[in-house]
């Protein structure tokens, strides 16, 4: 009997602390990511890019070649070709936050670098590139 008692217990303790111990919990609102103040590494994943590319505040810039472009691309994204960078500088703006693609992020990671190197701060290569953006499911045109 005492043993059962001691199981009872032992189970009901478990289960209020699984729950919370009947505390009432505080949902967080949910970040609007129209508003929300970006804080973004070096690279982002395809999900990020996708949660954040209709903002205002965001440039998505492709540097394939126009070929490349031409097959698919993803929507209202703005195609400066990787060896035309260097001239195109006031193309791009330092107001926004700039994420760079490419085919598999190898030609936007070399952009988004030369671009720290010339004084932008606020560029980000999304990893995986166009290829990820496509298994991923996004849309193209």
């Amino acid at each position: 009997m005492k043993l059962k008692f001691f199981l009872l217990i032992t189970l009901i303790t478990l289960a209020l602390t699984a729950c919370g111990g009947g505390e009432t919990a505080v949902a967080e609102p949910p970040v609007d990511v129209a508003v929300a103040e970006l804080n973004l590494g070096p690279t982002v994943d395809v999900a990020t890019v996708a949660a954040i590319m209709d903002r205002e505040d965001v440039v998505l810039i492709d540097v394939r070649e126009q070929s490349e472009y031409d097959e698919v691309h993803i929507p209202n994204i703005t195609l400066i070709p990787l060896g035309t960078v260097p001239d195109s500088l006031d193309k791009i703006p330092t107001d926004k936050t700039v994420i760079v693609t490419c085919r598999s992020g190898n030609r936007s990671g070399q952009a988004t670098e030369y671009l720290r190197q010339q004084g932008f701060d606020n560029v980000h290569n999304m990893e995986g590139g166009i290829v990820a953006w496509q298994a991923a499911g996004y849309p193209v045109e």
